[in-house]
């Protein structure tokens, strides 16, 4: 049977598990205390509006505010605040990782007599985050990936239909390898409503945990 190198089979292992969702949030309100208040959500681009996508996403947004104590408006022309979202995903941008392995830095995997778990008395090597519990004096090697990053974003904006004064504005923004936005807006909506409407003028840093499979 052939054999992968280690370090690809170190990559072949950790692309094979999920990994969090982390987001950036920033958000602005003066929002009052919710008592009912109906809302409409509109797409920021008004070219946007009746599609079956957006209307996909809106739903999410409409269950958080719901989870807030809103309601949708029965008739969206008497609404008493309207949401209007947006989101995006850029094109990205190439990234390249480093994985050198050290001929000096092996401890035991497994515990053992000469390490103590993934450090042992060696320490981690270089600038692998993989450990393996044995020593190879020969195996000293560079492996270089490259793959590419992708950075996405959901805009909300939230104004009172009487006055038409804005009471919330909010970003959620995050870097990942996928560009997929049916992935990538329902985990940018569950960042933003984390901690809702949160505190005015704070960004804080939201972890999505991956789904169980």
């Amino acid at each position: 049977m052939k054999m992968l190198p280690i370090a690809a089979t170190a990559l072949l292992l950790l692309s094979g598990c999920a990994e969090p969702f982390n987001a950036k949030v920033s958000r602005f309100q003066q929002l009052p205390a919710s008592n009912g208040q109906s809302f409409v959500i509109q797409a920021a681009d008004p070219k946007l509006d009746g599609g079956i996508e957006f209307g996909q996403y809106a739903q999410i947004v409409s269950a958080k505010l719901a989870g807030q104590g809103y309601h949708a408006a029965a008739d969206p022309a008497r609404a008493d605040l309207v949401v209007k979202m947006a989101y995006d995903v850029d094109k990205g941008r190439e990234k390249t990782v480093t994985t050198g392995l050290s001929p000096y830095a092996y401890g035991g995997a497994f515990g053992g007599p000469y390490g103590r778990g993934f450090g042992g008395p060696y320490g981690y090597y270089g600038r692998s985050r993989f450990a393996f519990g044995f020593y190879d004096p020969f195996l000293i090697d560079d492996d270089v990936t490259s793959f590419t990053v992708y950075t996405s974003e959901l805009d909300l904006q939230i104004n009172r239909t009487d006055n038409g004064k804005r009471v919330f504005e909010g970003t959620a923004k995050a870097q990942s390898r996928s560009d997929d936005l049916p992935y990538l807006v329902p985990r940018l909506v569950e960042a933003m409503f984390t901690g809702f409407p949160g505190n005015s003028g704070e960004t804080v840093k939201i972890t999505i945990a991956p789904e169980k499979k």
